[in-house]
Protein backbone atom coordinates (compact mmCIF):
# COMPACT_ATOMS: atom_id res chain seq x y z
CA UNK A 1 0.00 0.00 0.00
CA UNK A 2 1.53 3.26 -1.19
CA UNK A 3 0.30 7.05 -1.00
CA UNK A 4 0.65 7.93 2.71
CA UNK A 5 3.10 11.24 2.16
CA UNK A 6 1.08 13.79 -0.05
CA UNK A 7 4.54 13.69 -2.33
CA UNK A 8 3.47 10.62 -3.19
CA UNK A 9 -0.43 10.74 -3.78
CA UNK A 10 -0.03 13.29 -6.31
CA UNK A 11 2.75 11.44 -8.25
CA UNK A 12 0.59 8.26 -7.92
CA UNK A 13 -2.49 10.19 -9.52
CA UNK A 14 -0.16 12.28 -12.20
CA UNK A 15 1.17 8.91 -12.99
CA UNK A 16 -2.06 7.14 -13.25
CA UNK A 17 -3.56 10.13 -15.36
CA UNK A 18 -0.37 9.81 -17.60
CA UNK A 19 -0.94 6.26 -18.13
CA UNK A 20 -4.90 6.71 -19.10
CA UNK A 21 -4.23 9.50 -21.41
CA UNK A 22 -1.65 6.93 -23.34
CA UNK A 23 -4.67 4.38 -23.49
CA UNK A 24 -6.42 6.96 -24.65
CA UNK A 25 -4.27 7.78 -27.77
CA UNK A 26 -4.23 3.86 -28.13
CA UNK A 27 -7.96 3.07 -28.14
CA UNK A 28 -8.52 6.55 -30.61
CA UNK A 29 -5.46 4.52 -32.94
CA UNK A 30 -7.16 1.28 -32.76
CA UNK A 31 -9.95 -0.01 -35.26
CA UNK A 32 -10.70 -1.28 -38.71
CA UNK A 33 -8.88 1.89 -40.13
CA UNK A 34 -5.35 1.64 -38.20
CA UNK A 35 -3.50 4.42 -37.39
CA UNK A 36 -0.20 5.36 -35.71
CA UNK A 37 0.03 7.42 -32.68
CA UNK A 38 1.78 10.57 -34.60
CA UNK A 39 -1.14 9.89 -37.12
CA UNK A 40 -3.52 9.49 -34.60
CA UNK A 41 -2.69 13.12 -32.78
CA UNK A 42 -2.64 15.02 -35.98
CA UNK A 43 -6.19 14.06 -36.75
CA UNK A 44 -7.59 14.74 -33.55
CA UNK A 45 -6.14 18.18 -34.14
CA UNK A 46 -7.85 18.47 -37.59
CA UNK A 47 -4.07 17.31 -39.46
CA UNK A 48 -4.15 15.07 -41.73
CA UNK A 49 -5.87 12.91 -44.12
CA UNK A 50 -9.88 13.87 -44.00
CA UNK A 51 -10.48 10.11 -43.75
CA UNK A 52 -8.82 9.92 -40.52
CA UNK A 53 -9.85 12.92 -39.40
CA UNK A 54 -13.28 11.67 -39.77
CA UNK A 55 -12.67 8.15 -38.32
CA UNK A 56 -11.05 9.80 -35.27
CA UNK A 57 -13.36 12.93 -34.35
CA UNK A 58 -16.35 11.50 -35.07
CA UNK A 59 -16.72 8.32 -34.28
CA UNK A 60 -13.77 6.91 -32.16
CA UNK A 61 -13.18 10.36 -29.89
CA UNK A 62 -16.44 10.34 -28.42
CA UNK A 63 -16.70 6.59 -27.73
CA UNK A 64 -13.22 7.01 -25.66
CA UNK A 65 -14.81 9.72 -24.25
CA UNK A 66 -17.95 8.04 -23.06
CA UNK A 67 -15.65 5.32 -21.99
CA UNK A 68 -13.99 7.29 -19.68
CA UNK A 69 -17.04 8.95 -18.46
CA UNK A 70 -18.61 5.82 -17.82
CA UNK A 71 -15.60 4.01 -15.96
CA UNK A 72 -14.48 6.79 -14.19
CA UNK A 73 -18.46 7.23 -12.33
CA UNK A 74 -19.06 3.96 -11.55
CA UNK A 75 -15.91 3.46 -10.12
CA UNK A 76 -16.71 6.66 -8.00
CA UNK A 77 -20.19 5.76 -6.92
CA UNK A 78 -18.71 2.13 -6.03
CA UNK A 79 -16.07 3.39 -4.19
CA UNK A 80 -18.33 6.04 -2.58
CA UNK A 81 -21.54 2.96 -1.65
CA UNK A 82 -18.69 0.38 -0.22
CA UNK A 83 -17.09 3.30 2.01
CA UNK A 84 -20.61 4.20 3.09
CA UNK A 85 -21.64 0.86 3.64
CA UNK A 86 -18.42 -0.49 5.62
CA UNK A 87 -19.47 -3.36 3.17
CA UNK A 88 -16.82 -4.32 0.35
CA UNK A 89 -19.34 -6.53 -1.48
CA UNK A 90 -21.64 -3.15 -1.94
CA UNK A 91 -21.65 -1.80 -5.39
CA UNK A 92 -23.91 0.58 -7.50
CA UNK A 93 -25.85 -2.41 -8.18
CA UNK A 94 -27.07 -2.47 -4.25
CA UNK A 95 -30.06 0.40 -3.91
CA UNK A 96 -31.67 -0.98 -6.97
CA UNK A 97 -30.25 1.63 -9.35
CA UNK A 98 -28.65 -0.21 -12.13
CA UNK A 99 -31.99 -2.32 -11.96
CA UNK A 100 -34.39 0.54 -12.33
CA UNK A 101 -32.19 2.30 -15.36
CA UNK A 102 -33.03 -1.50 -16.98
CA UNK A 103 -35.84 -1.37 -16.38
CA UNK A 104 -36.94 1.98 -17.41
CA UNK A 105 -35.30 1.54 -20.71
CA UNK A 106 -37.05 -1.62 -21.19
CA UNK A 107 -40.14 0.33 -21.23
CA UNK A 108 -38.76 3.02 -23.65
CA UNK A 109 -37.81 0.28 -26.09
CA UNK A 110 -41.10 -1.06 -25.98
CA UNK A 111 -42.87 1.75 -26.45
CA UNK A 112 -40.25 2.28 -29.81
CA UNK A 113 -39.30 6.06 -28.02
CA UNK A 114 -36.65 7.99 -29.52
CA UNK A 115 -32.96 6.76 -27.98
CA UNK A 116 -33.18 10.28 -25.77
CA UNK A 117 -36.38 9.03 -24.58
CA UNK A 118 -34.84 5.48 -23.75
CA UNK A 119 -32.01 7.53 -21.98
CA UNK A 120 -34.23 9.86 -20.32
CA UNK A 121 -36.67 6.95 -18.84
CA UNK A 122 -33.37 4.88 -17.62
CA UNK A 123 -32.62 8.15 -15.56
CA UNK A 124 -35.85 8.12 -14.48
CA UNK A 125 -35.60 4.31 -13.76
CA UNK A 126 -32.52 4.88 -11.64
CA UNK A 127 -33.57 7.49 -9.52
CA UNK A 128 -37.30 5.99 -8.96
CA UNK A 129 -35.87 2.47 -7.51
CA UNK A 130 -33.95 4.53 -5.26
CA UNK A 131 -36.19 6.93 -3.86
CA UNK A 132 -38.56 3.82 -3.75
CA UNK A 133 -35.95 1.47 -2.19
CA UNK A 134 -35.46 4.98 0.79
CA UNK A 135 -39.38 4.75 1.30
CA UNK A 136 -39.91 1.64 1.99
CA UNK A 137 -36.16 0.69 4.27
CA UNK A 138 -37.51 3.77 5.76
CA UNK A 139 -40.59 2.23 6.98
CA UNK A 140 -39.06 -1.39 8.40
CA UNK A 141 -38.41 -0.68 12.12
CA UNK A 142 -36.79 -2.79 14.82
CA UNK A 143 -34.13 -3.59 12.16
CA UNK A 144 -30.74 -2.37 11.25
CA UNK A 145 -30.79 1.13 9.09
CA UNK A 146 -28.19 0.09 6.72
CA UNK A 147 -28.95 -3.73 6.78
CA UNK A 148 -32.55 -2.61 5.72
CA UNK A 149 -31.39 -0.20 3.58
CA UNK A 150 -29.24 -3.30 1.54
CA UNK A 151 -31.93 -5.64 1.30
CA UNK A 152 -34.72 -3.45 0.37
CA UNK A 153 -32.41 -2.75 -2.80
CA UNK A 154 -32.17 -5.99 -3.72
CA UNK A 155 -35.56 -6.51 -3.43
CA UNK A 156 -36.69 -3.70 -5.73
CA UNK A 157 -34.03 -4.99 -7.73
CA UNK A 158 -34.94 -8.34 -7.99
CA UNK A 159 -38.47 -6.58 -8.75
CA UNK A 160 -37.39 -4.70 -11.75
CA UNK A 161 -35.29 -7.35 -13.16
CA UNK A 162 -38.50 -9.51 -13.51
CA UNK A 163 -40.63 -6.64 -14.67
CA UNK A 164 -38.00 -6.37 -17.11
CA UNK A 165 -38.07 -9.83 -17.93
CA UNK A 166 -41.77 -9.65 -18.50
CA UNK A 167 -41.40 -6.56 -21.12
CA UNK A 168 -38.38 -8.75 -22.80
CA UNK A 169 -41.19 -12.03 -23.56
CA UNK A 170 -43.88 -9.40 -24.65
CA UNK A 171 -41.24 -7.64 -26.73
CA UNK A 172 -41.25 -7.94 -30.25
CA UNK A 173 -38.80 -10.71 -31.22
CA UNK A 174 -36.98 -9.41 -34.22
CA UNK A 175 -37.12 -5.68 -33.26
CA UNK A 176 -37.35 -4.79 -29.92
CA UNK A 177 -36.29 -8.05 -28.30
CA UNK A 178 -32.39 -7.80 -29.84
CA UNK A 179 -32.27 -3.78 -28.30
CA UNK A 180 -33.24 -4.56 -25.21
CA UNK A 181 -30.93 -7.64 -25.07
CA UNK A 182 -28.07 -5.20 -26.00
CA UNK A 183 -28.85 -2.30 -23.89
CA UNK A 184 -29.44 -4.63 -20.70
CA UNK A 185 -25.35 -6.20 -21.22
CA UNK A 186 -24.10 -2.45 -21.87
CA UNK A 187 -22.55 -0.84 -25.18
CA UNK A 188 -20.49 2.09 -26.29
CA UNK A 189 -21.21 1.29 -29.68
CA UNK A 190 -23.75 4.16 -30.95
CA UNK A 191 -22.88 6.96 -28.65
CA UNK A 192 -22.63 9.96 -29.86
CA UNK A 193 -21.31 13.62 -28.32
CA UNK A 194 -24.86 14.57 -28.23
CA UNK A 195 -25.29 11.71 -25.65
CA UNK A 196 -22.49 12.52 -23.55
CA UNK A 197 -23.33 15.75 -23.09
CA UNK A 198 -26.64 15.35 -20.44
CA UNK A 199 -24.29 12.92 -18.85
CA UNK A 200 -21.55 14.61 -18.09
CA UNK A 201 -22.83 17.32 -15.97
CA UNK A 202 -25.01 15.03 -13.68
CA UNK A 203 -21.74 13.03 -13.20
CA UNK A 204 -20.38 16.17 -12.27
CA UNK A 205 -23.27 17.10 -10.17
CA UNK A 206 -22.46 14.09 -8.44
CA UNK A 207 -18.70 14.57 -7.97
CA UNK A 208 -18.89 17.38 -6.18
CA UNK A 209 -21.33 16.71 -2.65
CA UNK A 210 -18.39 13.41 -2.61
CA UNK A 211 -15.55 15.73 -2.95
CA UNK A 212 -16.49 18.19 -0.54
CA UNK A 213 -17.30 15.57 2.14
CA UNK A 214 -14.46 12.95 1.62
CA UNK A 215 -13.75 14.06 5.42
CA UNK A 216 -16.88 13.48 6.73
CA UNK A 217 -17.51 10.37 4.43
CA UNK A 218 -14.33 9.09 6.67
CA UNK A 219 -15.52 9.30 9.66
CA UNK A 220 -18.63 7.63 8.45
CA UNK A 221 -17.06 4.95 7.74
CA UNK A 222 -16.16 4.36 11.24
CA UNK A 223 -19.35 3.90 12.47
CA UNK A 224 -22.01 5.82 13.28
CA UNK A 225 -22.10 6.82 17.05
CA UNK A 226 -18.19 7.37 16.17
CA UNK A 227 -18.98 10.25 13.50
CA UNK A 228 -21.84 11.72 15.95
CA UNK A 229 -19.05 11.57 18.83
CA UNK A 230 -17.23 13.63 16.30
CA UNK A 231 -19.74 15.91 15.22
CA UNK A 232 -20.55 14.20 11.96
CA UNK A 233 -24.33 14.15 11.06
CA UNK A 234 -24.57 10.73 9.89
CA UNK A 235 -27.82 10.54 8.72
CA UNK A 236 -27.40 13.74 6.60
CA UNK A 237 -24.00 12.85 5.25
CA UNK A 238 -25.34 9.74 4.71
CA UNK A 239 -28.53 10.83 2.55
CA UNK A 240 -26.04 13.07 0.54
CA UNK A 241 -23.89 10.56 -0.64
CA UNK A 242 -26.41 7.94 -1.75
CA UNK A 243 -28.23 10.55 -3.49
CA UNK A 244 -25.36 11.90 -5.38
CA UNK A 245 -23.76 8.33 -5.99
CA UNK A 246 -27.21 7.63 -7.20
CA UNK A 247 -27.07 10.43 -9.82
CA UNK A 248 -23.68 9.16 -11.38
CA UNK A 249 -24.72 5.84 -11.61
CA UNK A 250 -27.94 6.12 -13.41
CA UNK A 251 -26.92 9.09 -15.42
CA UNK A 252 -24.06 6.78 -17.05
CA UNK A 253 -26.34 3.67 -16.95
CA UNK A 254 -28.80 5.92 -19.13
CA UNK A 255 -25.71 6.22 -21.41
CA UNK A 256 -24.22 3.07 -21.71
CA UNK A 257 -26.85 0.18 -20.42
CA UNK A 258 -26.00 -1.79 -17.50
CA UNK A 259 -22.63 -2.54 -16.90
CA UNK A 260 -21.83 -4.57 -14.08
CA UNK A 261 -18.54 -5.21 -11.90
CA UNK A 262 -16.76 -1.95 -12.73
CA UNK A 263 -18.53 -0.54 -9.61
CA UNK A 264 -17.63 -3.67 -7.32
CA UNK A 265 -13.84 -4.30 -8.31
CA UNK A 266 -11.98 -1.50 -8.69
CA UNK A 267 -12.69 0.16 -5.45
CA UNK A 268 -10.90 -2.50 -4.59
CA UNK A 269 -8.18 -2.50 -6.98
CA UNK A 270 -7.64 1.05 -5.55
CA UNK A 271 -7.79 0.67 -1.90
CA UNK A 272 -5.11 -2.02 -2.41
CA UNK A 273 -2.58 0.89 -3.96
CA UNK A 274 -3.93 4.16 -1.60
CA UNK A 275 -5.54 2.12 1.12
CA UNK A 276 -8.93 2.97 2.64
CA UNK A 277 -9.02 6.63 3.07
CA UNK A 278 -12.17 8.05 1.09
CA UNK A 279 -9.66 11.12 0.45
CA UNK A 280 -7.43 9.03 -1.53
CA UNK A 281 -9.86 6.24 -2.57
CA UNK A 282 -12.04 8.32 -4.88
CA UNK A 283 -10.15 10.28 -7.35
CA UNK A 284 -8.05 7.01 -7.56
CA UNK A 285 -10.74 4.32 -8.24
CA UNK A 286 -11.94 7.00 -11.15
CA UNK A 287 -9.00 6.95 -13.12
CA UNK A 288 -8.19 3.65 -12.62
CA UNK A 289 -11.89 2.70 -13.49
CA UNK A 290 -11.68 5.05 -16.61
CA UNK A 291 -8.76 3.33 -18.09
CA UNK A 292 -10.10 0.04 -17.25
CA UNK A 293 -13.87 0.47 -19.00
CA UNK A 294 -11.39 2.45 -21.98
CA UNK A 295 -9.48 -1.44 -22.52
CA UNK A 296 -12.75 -3.17 -22.03
CA UNK A 297 -14.39 -1.04 -24.58
CA UNK A 298 -11.43 -1.59 -26.74
CA UNK A 299 -11.27 -5.16 -26.75
CA UNK A 300 -15.04 -5.03 -27.27
CA UNK A 301 -14.98 -3.71 -30.57
CA UNK A 302 -11.77 -4.97 -31.95
CA UNK A 303 -11.00 -9.12 -30.38
CA UNK A 304 -13.99 -10.29 -32.60
CA UNK A 305 -15.69 -10.16 -35.90
CA UNK A 306 -18.91 -8.95 -33.70
CA UNK A 307 -19.01 -6.32 -30.97
CA UNK A 308 -19.03 -8.30 -27.39
CA UNK A 309 -21.11 -6.35 -24.94
CA UNK A 310 -19.23 -4.69 -21.94
CA UNK A 311 -21.46 -6.53 -19.47
CA UNK A 312 -20.13 -9.71 -21.01
CA UNK A 313 -16.45 -8.38 -20.97
CA UNK A 314 -16.78 -6.87 -17.35
CA UNK A 315 -18.03 -10.24 -15.91
CA UNK A 316 -15.43 -12.57 -17.55
CA UNK A 317 -12.78 -10.03 -15.87
CA UNK A 318 -14.60 -8.73 -13.22
CA UNK A 319 -15.46 -12.54 -11.75
CA UNK A 320 -12.17 -14.56 -11.44
CA UNK A 321 -10.37 -11.41 -10.01
CA UNK A 322 -13.40 -11.24 -7.52
CA UNK A 323 -12.62 -15.08 -6.65
CA UNK A 324 -8.99 -14.60 -6.36
CA UNK A 325 -9.67 -11.66 -4.08
CA UNK A 326 -11.72 -13.69 -1.84
CA UNK A 327 -9.88 -17.03 -1.75
CA UNK A 328 -6.45 -14.93 -0.85
CA UNK A 329 -8.37 -13.74 1.89
CA UNK A 330 -7.25 -10.11 1.07
CA UNK A 331 -8.79 -7.23 3.09
CA UNK A 332 -8.53 -4.39 1.57
CA UNK A 333 -10.94 -2.46 3.46
CA UNK A 334 -8.86 -2.09 6.50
Amino acid sequence: MIGRAPGVRVSLVLALGLIVAALSVGALAIGPFALSPAETMVALFGGGEEQAQVVVQNIRLPRVAAALLVGAALAAAGASYQTLFRNPLVSPDILGVSAGAGLGAVIGIFLSLPVAFIQLFAFAGGLAAVVLVTVVASAVRNTDRILALVLTGVVIGALAGAATSLLKVLADPYDQLPAITFWLLGSLASVTTTDILPALPAVLIGLVPLVLLRWRINVLSLGDDEARALGVEAGRVRFIVIAAATLITASVTALAGVVGWVGLVIPHIARMIVGPSFARLLPVSAIIGAGYLLVVDTLARTIGAVEIPLGILTAVIGAPFFIWLLASGRRGWS
